[in-house]
C-alpha cells in the first residue's frame, strides 16, 4: 500500500519546523489516561503519557508555550452525537477533566472542548495567533479520533504540523499506526521525541 501511495505522489516532502512553535497536547486528561475510568484503560495511551514528559520539559525550558485541551460536557444532554456515552460523565472541574499530572505544569494553558478537533468551537486558533506561532507540535490521544481531527484542522489553518508519534496513543495499536501513516502522507510530519526536541532547539538556537 505504501508503494502505491508513493507512486501517486503522496509524502513528497517534509513540512519541517518554521520560526516559532507551540506544543498542542490533545486530551491527555485523567479520564483517558488513568485506569479507574472506563475510557482510560489503554496501556498504549499510558505509555504515550510516560514518553511525553521529557519532550514537554525540554519545550518549556526552551520557552515554547504548551497548550492542553480536554473534553468536558455539561452532563449527558450536552454530549451531542458522540457514540461514547461515558464522555457525558466528564464535566468541567471533575477529576476526569483534569490534565494528567505527568504532563501538566502550572505555566501551561488549558482549553475545554466538546468536539474531536482542538480547534472546533474553541479559542485555540486565536491563542496560537496571539502567540505568533507557525508550527504546532501535536501529541496526545486518541490517535484515530481527536489527534487526527486536530491535525487536519491545524493543517487547514495553515500551520506547520509536527506529530510526535510515540507521544500519541489509542485503544488499538493498529488504529494508531494506520492513522499516523495516513496523516503523515498528507498533512503532517510524523517524528519521534528526539527529532521533535532537535527541531525545537533549532528554532530556539539552543
Amino acid at each position: 500500500m505504501t508503494d502505491e501511495f508513493d507512486a501517486a505522489g503522496y509524502s513528497s516532502h517534509d513540512i519541517g519546523f518554521g520560526r516559532r512553535a507551540a506544543m498542542l497536547v490533545v486530551d491527555f486528561q485523567r479520564a483517558l489516561t488513568e485506569g479507574e475510568f472506563a475510557l482510560g484503560r489503554s496501556p498504549y495511551v499510558r505509555e504515550a503519557v510516560e514518553r511525553s514528559g521529557r519532550l514537554l520539559d525540554r519545550a518549556r525550558a526552551l520557552g515554547v508555550p504548551v497548550l492542553h485541551t480536554a473534553v468536558a460536557f455539561d452532563g449527558p444532554a450536552d454530549l451531542g452525537r458522540w457514540k461514547m456515552p461515558e464522555l457525558g460523565e466528564i464535566t468541567p472541574g471533575s477529576a476526569g477533566a483534569e490534565i494528567d499530572p505527568k504532563v501538566w505544569h502550572p505555566t501551561d494553558e488549558l482549553v475545554i472542548k466538546k468536539a474531536p478537533s482542538a480547534f472546533f468551537g474553541t479559542p485555540v486558533a486565536s491563542i496560537l495567533r496571539y502567540w505568533d506561532v507557525d508550527t504546532v507540535v501535536v501529541l496526545g490521544c486518541m490517535t484515530s479520533g481527536c489527534i487526527r481531527a486536530s491535525i487536519v484542522d491545524a493543517f487547514s489553518h495553515g500551520l506547520r504540523t509536527i506529530v510526535v508519534g510515540e507521544c500519541c496513543g489509542d485503544q488499538q495499536q493498529e488504529a494508531h499506526r494506520a492513522n499516523l501513516a495516513d496523516v503523515g502522507r498528507r498533512y503532517a510530519d510524523v517524528v519521534d521525541v528526539d527529532a521533535a526536541i532537535a527541531g525545537l532547539e533549532a528554532i530556539a538556537g539552543a
